[in-house]
């Protein structure tokens, strides 16, 4: 049958207008079903997917933390050659930035900007002299406390 006589305006593809109608008069849009299997299968890939995303944010934290600290470890050390000697516990990373009384030597700022909180907003802890070193320089990690395991775990100048 040639394509010109089984074709009219309303079926291109040759098909009669009340096939239509044997499909319930369906010609677009999505079921309830169909809908709720698209929310399962995405809700099946955000389960697998966020809890290795998150993960991930815990190990990057950690990364910047082990920055930081290497950051401030250096403005001690340069710190430390000007004045002859690491600031004590009482006057901490502020000797950094802002000039102790008493001292003449004192070449500082040694940082651009105030001493930064470790990246789960609390402040970094400095012991001087330390019990691993001249000075501990650590962050306790996500959950504030020593120890810990994964991003809880504490972030030091004399471990690894």
């Amino acid at each position: 049958m040639p394509i010109s006589a089984a074709c009219d305006a309303c079926t291109p593809c040759g098909a009669r207008p009340d096939a239509f109608k044997s499909m319930g008069q369906r010609t677009a849009g999505f079921t309830l079903l169909e809908l709720l299997v698209v929310m399962v299968i995405i809700g099946l890939l955000a389960g697998i997917v966020a809890p290795r995303f998150f993960e991930q944010i815990g190990k990057t934290n950690t990364k910047i933390a082990r920055a930081q600290i290497d950051s401030l470890e250096k403005a001690l050390d340069q710190y430390r050659l000007d004045v002859g000697a690491f600031p004590n516990t009482e006057q901490g990373l502020g000797a950094l930035i802002t000039r102790p009384p008493s001292l003449e030597r004192w070449g500082g700022p040694y940082l651009k900007k105030a001493v930064p909180n470790d990246p789960w907003g609390n402040r970094y802890l400095y012991k001087a002299p330390g019990d691993h070193g001249d000075f501990d320089l650590f962050s306790l990690g996500a959950d504030a406390q020593p120890g810990g395991t994964g991003e809880a775990a504490d972030v030091t100048s004399w471990g690894s």
